[in-house]
C-alpha cells in the first residue's frame, strides 16, 4: 500500500515540474453559433517540445555531416587526382628505367657476342701459335742433330788429315832413292790432302751456317713466346669479363654454380663438340710445361663458358615479353594471400614468349588461370603463362627460350588484360623478378 502513495507523489512532483515550463495552455476556436477550445497539458507541450527540438537538432547534425562529407569527398578526389598523377609518373619513369634497362641488355649481349667471336679467334691464333713453335723447337733439334754430326764429321776429317800428314812425311823419307815413285806417292798425297782440306772447309761453313740458323730460330722462339704470352694475357682477362657475371647471375638467383655446371656436364658428357676442352699433348715430359698448363687453364674456362651459355638457355633469365608494358602487381602476399607471380600489362594479343628451353607439360584451360601454359625445364624449374586470350603450343612440344607460346589475354580470375607469370623451384613458388634482375648485366 506503500508503493502507490510514493508513485502519486512522484507523479504530482514531475508534473508540477513541468507545468513550471510548460504551464497549461487553451486554444479557443470560435464560430458564429460556438465556441470551443483545445486544452494543451504541460505533459502534451513537453512531448512537442522535445520532438521539436530532436527533429531540428537531427536537421542540423545531418546538415553539418553533409557538408563534411562535401568537402572532405572534394579533398578525397583531388589527393586521389594527385596520387594516380604520382603513380603515372612512377610508370612512366619505370617505363623509362625499363626501357634503358632493356637497351643496355641488347648492348650487353652485343659486347658479349664479340667478346666470344674475339675469343675464338684467339684461341685459333693461339693454336696456330703453338703449332708453329713445337714445328721451330722440332726444327731446332734436327739442326743441333744435324750441328753434332758435322761436329763430328769435321773432328774424324782432321783425325784423317793428320794420319795422311803423318803418312806423307813417312813416305818422303822411305822413297828418297826412288825418285819416281816418290813423285807419285806425293801426287796422290797432295790430292788426299786437298780433298780432305775442302771437306773441311764444307764441314766449317756447314757448321757455322747451322749455328747461325739455330740463332735465328732461337729469336723466332722468343718472339713467339712473347707473342703467345700476350695472346694468354688476352684470353684470361676476356675469360674473366665474360664468366664473372655469369658466377655473379647464377649467384644471385640462387643457383650454385658448380652444382649447375656439374649438372650441365653430365647432361652433355660423351658426345665430344662443345663440351670437350681441347688439351696440347704432354707425351714425351716429364709434366706440363707452362704455356700448356696455362692454354689448358684457359680451355678449361672457355668449357666453363659454353657450359654456362648452355645453362642459361635452360633457365628463365628471359621476359616473357619483348614489347613495351608495365607491371601491374608483383609477388608477394596481397590481402591476406600469396600472389605467386608478376603481373604484366600490355594490349590484348600481346605475344608471350617462353623464357627458357623446357616442355610444355600443360596447354589448355586451368580454373582461376583461365588459359594456361606449364613449363617444364631443367634444374627443376617450371613457368607458368596465365590468362592467355589464344594457346599457340601442344602438351609434350619442346620449345626454345624466345620462342612465342601465346598472346595476352583476359581469361580465368582476372580483372584486365595481362600476363600472369609465375616460376617454381621443386613445386615452390619464387620470385620471378630474381631471375630476369640477375640477368640485366649479362643479356
Amino acid at each position: 500500500m506503500g508503493a502507490q502513495p510514493l508513485r502519486t507523489r512522484l507523479a504530482i512532483r514531475t508534473h508540477a515540474l513541468i507545468e513550471r515550463f510548460f504551464p497549461e495552455r487553451r486554444l479557443f476556436l470560435r464560430s458564429d453559433t460556438d465556441t470551443r477550445f483545445i486544452r494543451l497539458r504541460p505533459e502534451t507541450q513537453a512531448v512537442a517540445f522535445i520532438g521539436t527540438t530532436a527533429v531540428a537538432s537531427w536537421t542540423i547534425i545531418a546538415t553539418a555531416i553533409l557538408m563534411i562529407d562535401s568537402i572532405g569527398a572534394g579533398n578525397f578526389r583531388e589527393q586521389a587526382k594527385r596520387e594516380q598523377i604520382t603513380y603515372q609518373q612512377r610508370l612512366n619513369a619505370l617505363s623509362a628505367e625499363r626501357d634503358s634497362r632493356a637497351a643496355e641488355a641488347l648492348a650487353a649481349q652485343d659486347r658479349f657476342a664479340a667478346a666470344l667471336r674475339q675469343i675464338s679467334l684467339m684461341q685459333t691464333e693461339l693454336l696456330d701459335s703453338e703449332a708453329r713453335r713445337r714445328e721451330l723447337a722440332t726444327g731446332i733439334d734436327v739442326i743441333q742433330t744435324t750441328l753434332r754430326d758435322t761436329m763430328k764429321e769435321r773432328e774424324a776429317v782432321a783425325d784423317r788429315l793428320a794420319a795422311l800428314e803423318a803418312q806423307s812425311e813417312t813416305g818422303a823419307t822411305a822413297t828418297a832413292a826412288n825418285s819416281d815413285a816418290g813423285d807419285g806417292t806425293v801426287d796422290f798425297l797432295s790430292e788426299a790432302l786437298a780433298r780432305t782440306a775442302a771437306e773441311r772447309d764444307k764441314v766449317v761453313a756447314d757448321a757455322q751456317a747451322a749455328l747461325i740458323r739455330a740463332a735465328e730460330m732461337r729469336a723466332e722462339i722468343e718472339q713467339m713466346e712473347d707473342k703467345n704470352d700476350r695472346i694468354f694475357r688476352q684470353l684470361e682477362e676476356a675469360m674473366t669479363v665474360s664468366v664473372k657475371p655469369l658466377d655473379k647471375m647464377f649467384e644471385k638467383a640462387g643457383m650454385d654454380p658448380d652444382r649447375i655446371i656439374s649438372q650441365v656436364r653430365k647432361g652433355y658428357s660423351g658426345q665430344g663438340g662443345p663440351m670437350t676442352p681441347l688439351t696440347f699433348t704432354t707425351r714425351g715430359q716429364a709434366a706440363p710445361s707452362a704455356d700448356t698448363a696455362r692454354a689448358n687453364s684457359l680451355l678449361g674456362q672457355m668449357d666453363r663458358l659454353n657450359l654456362y651459355r648452355i645453362a642459361a638457355q635452360k633457365a628463365p633469365f628471359a621476359s616473357p615479353l619483348k614489347d613495351p608494358f608495365r607491371f601491374t602487381s608483383g609477388f608477394g602476399y596481397r590481402w591476406g594471400r600469396l600472389h605467386a607471380g608478376t603481373d604484366f600489362a600490355a594490349p590484348h594479343g600481346t605475344p608471350i614468349y617462353s623464357t627458357a628451353d623446357g616442355v610444355v607439360v600443360h596447354a589448355g584451360w586451368s580454373s582461376g588461370y583461365g588459359r594456361l601454359v606449364k613449363i617444364q625445364h631443367e634444374f627443376g624449374i617450371e613457368t607458368r603463362y596465365a590468362h592467355m586470350s589464344k594457346i599457340r603450343v601442344k602438351v609434350g612440344q619442346r620449345v626454345s627460350r624466345g620462342q612465342r607460346v601465346g598472346d595476352m589475354g583476359n581469361t580465368g580470375r582476372s580483372t584486365g588484360t595481362h600476363l600472369h607469370y609465375e616460376v617454381r623451384v621443386g613445386g615452390k613458388p619464387v620470385n620471378p623478378m630474381i631471375y630476369i634482375k640477375a640477368a640485366n648485366d649479362v643479356f
